[in-house]
């Protein structure tokens, strides 16, 4: 069993994580740079350790100073939280070197998953639904064939992408070089890897991923879907359980199509499969090996502790649950809290002057945020996730406009007054809405 958890993370997620080793009796470790040293996860923390200055290169991407930190500590496990190192199968590797338990999938699986194009190879296998696409990647002499055989549009995609780097739409066969060539160079820019493959773009979808567990022997279960499909710059800015876009049979169908992949797969924790939406038809887009930024959202829909389950099946203990005890319950919401200008997203970093989270049924604020802290300029801008659960959608939006009144953040600027229109608008409260809507909003109402 696992007796002490060092947290590889900060922030909210940090505290998310703490939180549930706290509820098992398990005693945490948090490390930290000295940009952090007054986060709330080391104050609450059984022990903390400074691991490097500010640059996440030099502390929370070091991977000499994590397992380092396991060492004086005792700490036999880590919990990667999302970013940084939570994806990085040599990390999951030294960390098993050194017998100490990586709380996440097995980095064979993390490898596989994380190459877009292998991961769509291994879609297909399973028999999980994909976007039509180039078999492997795309090189700028054989570019103009593969896309003419799809059908333009087509998106260029980095295969070790993700947040939108090294994406590229091409209309028409016009657009095509100048498309594989800027795609290329930013993969290479951001991942250190320009290979580029191509997809079939479609017009107007929504982004729907699915949330799995699996306990490593061939059990696995699907705790439904979330909507993810309001973004800037493909990141998600607002997320929904369930899809406003999806009746009970879809979900239950492409629920069970992820969970019997990842049986076939023997796959080990929490993992989300997320796909592009349209006319009926769901296209697989990438799998991800770790916890997402949005699970509280079916957290409050099916009552099941993500972070719990997780630890439970990396210690041997298997999932505490099967698809049949799994119950839906009402509708939930996600509201990412940013640092930011809510019209321009320049990022705001500085100090809180005034702190007040909103309270009540239905209400949950994931936030390291407090009056007095100083939030530092380097990293991630997100401070706090803003859910509220309801029994239905409607009953779910009066009370997340109720809450954003309440919400108090003073001394920088945050996204709260953006989700305070997003709100009062038709469309939203329609669930009326695809991957473009959000930037061809902002375009329309922007100064």
């Amino acid at each position: 069993m696992i007796t002490k958890v060092l947290i590889a993370n900060r922030g909210e997620i940090a505290l998310r994580v703490l939180r549930a080793c706290k509820e098992l009796g398990i005693a945490t470790v948090a490390v930290h740079s000295t940009a952090d040293a007054d986060a709330m996860h080391v104050r609450l923390a059984d022990e903390s350790v400074c691991i490097g200055p500010p640059p996440s290169r030099d502390s929370y991407l070091n991977i000499h100073q994590i397992v380092a930190a396991c060492e004086i500590t005792g700490a036999d496990a880590v919990h990667p939280g999302y970013g940084f190192l939570s994806e990085n199968a040599k990390f999951a590797e030294i960390l098993d070197a050194h017998g100490i338990t990586f709380i996440g999938p097995t980095a064979e699986h993390i490898r596989l998953m994380g190459d877009k194009i292998t991961a769509k190879k291994t879609a297909v296998e399973l028999g999980i639904p994909v976007v039509p696409g180039s078999d492997g990647e795309v090189k700028p002499e054989n570019a103009m064939e593969i896309a003419r055989k799809i059908g333009f549009p087509v998106l260029i995609k980095a295969t070790a992408g993700g947040g939108g780097r090294g994406m590229k739409v091409a209309k028409t066969p016009a657009d095509l070089e100048e498309a594989v060539s800027t795609a290329r160079s930013e993969a290479l820019a951001a991942f250190g890897n320009d290979a580029v493959y191509m997809e079939k773009y479609l017009g107007k979808p929504r982004h729907i991923e699915v949330q799995v567990v699996g306990d490593g022997a061939g059990n696995a279960i699907h705790l439904g879907e979330r909507d993810c499909s309001l973004q800037r710059r493909h990141q998600k800015v607002w997320e929904e359980a369930n899809s406003p876009a999806l009746n009970v049979e879809q979900r239950m169908k492409i629920g069970q199509i992820c969970a019997d992949a990842m049986k076939k797969m023997k796959y080990r924790g929490a993992g989300t499969v997320e796909f592009l939406y349209e006319d009926g038809e769901f296209y697989f887009i990438e799998m991800n090996t770790r916890l997402q930024v949005e699970h509280p959202i079916t957290e409050a829909i099916t009552g099941i502790d993500l972070v719990h389950e997780q630890i439970r099946v990396a210690s041997g203990a298997g999932l505490s649950v099967t698809q049949e005890e799994i119950e839906f319950s009402g509708h939930a919401i996600e509201c990412r809290i940013n640092a930011e200008d809510p019209r321009t997203f320049v990022p705001s970093p500085g100090t809180i002057t005034h702190f007040h989270a909103p309270g009540g049924l239905g209400v949950r604020v994931d936030s390291g945020a407090y009056q007095g802290y100083k939030i530092p300029p380097y990293y991630d801008s997100l401070i706090g996730k803003l859910i509220v659960h309801g029994r239905t959608r409607v009953e779910c939006m009066m009370r997340l406009r109720r809450v954003l009144d309440e919400f108090v953040i003073d001394g920088i600027k945050t996204t709260l007054p953006l989700f305070q229109e997003l709100i009062s608008n038709q469309d939203i409260a329609n669930g009326d809405y695809d991957i473009h809507w959000l930037e061809n909003y902002l375009a329309k109402t922007s100064v």
